[in-house]
Order: structure tokens, then C-alpha cells, then sequence
């Protein structure tokens, strides 16, 4: 049994939290035959009725679902229809909801995209934007993970910002891990980057390290500390320095950077740098990439891989899902069939 197959195997056994802002995905899908005369826009004729899936948060817990993970997800809905619907699509697939809490407060996120021939045409998102969870729903929150902790192989936070992360709560979530070693990684946004310091690993994209850096230096009253002169990352030194400092800086244990079609950069504390060459053959849509990366890399972590063999089997799995349309979830199957190169 190859190194890859003995990990992949090794997924059925784990245990993952997911924590994050869940949204509610819906898919209408028709053919556009003529342009509205009202307006200068496409008729778009519906085929079929809605499709829901699961978004945010929730793809990273499908992800791990698919991957055959046990997994719990955490985090809030509005008190709605919709609400309701995403219930639905979670419990269908297996996830765990006893950690999703209704917010009176809010209304369930839901991202509506209406696909065209293959193509998107309009997305309509539904939010109520940043509106941060409130002191009594704080509190239940972290009370479920408290209790709960011991049972999970790892935490994945999942911030998209719409107000279910906030500073405090990865400061408690951390602590807690710290407490009873378990693996913490975050799939970051922007603007919250220094809420992370002392996670494991954190997984941003090109533009969210450029964006990063450049929140940073104008946030910190000590700019000295991260010591990356551009917010540019065009070339593989810049990268390079830019992934050693926001390692030092955010006191990581590792940092992975996507870059698209380009790969991956793996940076851990103490190493050198590590450049993984990407493997997909044809980019369809990009749409959950960054979930998959997160949900692939901290499973096999779980499961006995080097952070590099992580690294390098989350870009396995960005490479089959970008070849397929919307926000999918790769299976062990076809993750399987990917790496047989390193059977």
C-alpha cells in the first residue's frame, strides 16, 4: 500500500469541526433565447426547478464529508424557509447539525446563481452583512465546542466574514486546542488575519496574502514587525519572503499559499519553502477551491501526512474540483485515481 492510499485510507476514521459562516447555495439553471425588451439583458427561461447545496462553511464540511470524514459543523442560520432548507441539505449529507444555531437576528445567507449554458450570469446574495453574533449566542457557541472538543481529530475555521468569527472566539478556540492538542487551521479572511496568530496553519489564496499584507502594515502600530517591503506577490522570491515573514509574524506552524494554476507554496516554520506545481488539466470554474484545499490538507494531517504530503494531496484535490462546475466535493474515488502516479 503506497504512502498517499495509506492516508486517504485513514480519512473514514477522523473526526473534523468545522466552524464558520454557512451559507445557503442556490442554483437556478435555464437557456437565454432573447434579450428582455425593458432592459438591455437576457430573458433567462428556467429549466427545472431550484437546486440547493451547501456554501461557506458548509462546502468545507461537504468536502470532508465526501472525503469520508465524520464531520460537525458549527455555525448560524436565521429563523426562515431557507433556514430550514439548508437543514435539509446538511442532514441529507450526513454532517452533523447539532451545532447550528438559529439567529433570530439574521437571515440565512443564501448565494443565488443563475446559470446560462454552462455559464453564470447573475449571482444575488442574500445577507445581512457582518453582523456579528450577539453575547448570549457567543457564549452558546463556545460552550459547544468546550464540551464537545475532545471528540475531534481537528478544527477547521472557515471565515468568510459575515460576522460568525470573530477575535475573541479563535483566541478561545485556540486556547482550547492548545489544551488538548488538536490540529487548528482557518481558511482566513482578509482583514482578520492577525485574529490567527498561533493556529496551525492558515490557507489563503494569492490576492488574500497580497490583501493581508497590505491590511496588516496599515493596522499594526508596529509596521517594523512584518518585514515585507511589497504587497505584491508576482514572482517566486516575493512570495517566498513574504510567506517566511507572515509565518514569523502570525507565529504559524505552516502557511499555504495557492496560487492557481501555478500550485501551491508550503512554508513551515524552521524549513525551507516548498513550491508544489499544480496538476489540474483544465480550469472549468474555480468556485470552492479554496474549500476543498483546506478540507483535503487538514483531513490528511489528521491522518497521518506530513504537511507537505498534505499540501500536496489538497492540490490533488483543487485540481479535480476546478475541472467541474459550482461548488463540488471531491471524493475519496477520485482522489485516489489522481495520486495513483505515487502508488
Amino acid at each position: 500500500m503506497s504512502v498517499y492510499k495509506g492516508i486517504i485510507s485513514n480519512f473514514k476514521h477522523k473526526k473534523i469541526l468545522v466552524i464558520g459562516d454557512v451559507i445557503l447555495d442556490q442554483h437556478i439553471r435555464g437557456s437565454v433565447n432573447r434579450i428582455s425588451p425593458e432592459a438591455p439583458v437576457p430573458i433567462i427561461l428556467q429549466e427545472g426547478e431550484s437546486t440547493y447545496g451547501p456554501g461557506g462553511a458548509a462546502n468545507v464540511a461537504n468536502n470532508l464529508r465526501s472525503l469520508g470524514a465524520h464531520v460537525t459543523l458549527v455555525g448560524r442560520i436565521g429563523r426562515d424557509m431557507e433556514g430550514k432548507q439548508f437543514l435539509k441539505e446538511i442532514a441529507r449529507r450526513k454532517i452533523t447539525t447539532r451545532g447550528i444555531f438559529v439567529d433570530s437576528k439574521i437571515p440565512t445567507i443564501v448565494k443565488t446563481r443563475i446559470v446560462a449554458h454552462h455559464q453564470q450570469v447573475l449571482r444575488l446574495d442574500r445577507e445581512k452583512a457582518e453582523q456579528p453574533c450577539d453575547g448570549k449566542l457567543a457564549q452558546r457557541i463556545y460552550n459547544f465546542i468546550e464540551k464537545n472538543i475532545h471528540q475531534f481529530d481537528a478544527i477547521i475555521i472557515s471565515d468568510y466574514g459575515k460576522g460568525m468569527i470573530s477575535a475573541e472566539l479563535v483566541r478561545k478556540i485556540c486556547s482550547l486546542a492548545l489544551q488538548n492538542k488538536k490540529v487548528v487551521t482557518v481558511d482566513p479572511k482578509v482583514e482578520h488575519f492577525t485574529y490567527y496568530q498561533g493556529v496551525t496553519s492558515i490557507t489563503p489564496n494569492r490576492k488574500e496574502a497580497e490583501n493581508a499584507i497590505r491590511n496588516i502594515k496599515i493596522t499594526q502600530s508596529d509596521r517594523r514587525r512584518l518585514a515585507i517591503h511589497s504587497d505584491r506577490l508576482l514572482t517566486h522570491a516575493e512570495i517566498e519572503k513574504a510567506g517566511v515573514e507572515l509565518v514569523k509574524f502570525l507565529r504559524l506552524e505552516s502557511l499555504l499559499i495557492t496560487l492557481g494554476e501555478e500550485g501551491m507554496y508550503l512554508f513551515e516554520r524552521g524549513k525551507k519553502s516548498t513550491h508544489i506545481p499544480t496538476v489540474s488539466r483544465e480550469v472549468f470554474d474555480v468556485t470552492g477551491a479554496g474549500d476543498t484545499v483546506i478540507a483535503a490538507f487538514t483531513l490528511s494531517l489528521t491522518a497521518g501526512a506530513t504537511k507537505f504530503q498534505a499540501a500536496d494531496l489538497a492540490n490533488y484535490a483543487a485540481g479535480i474540483v476546478v475541472g467541474k462546475m459550482g461548488a463540488v466535493a471531491v471524493t475519496t474515488k477520485e482522489l485516489l485515481a489522481a495520486t495513483k502516479v505515487k502508488n
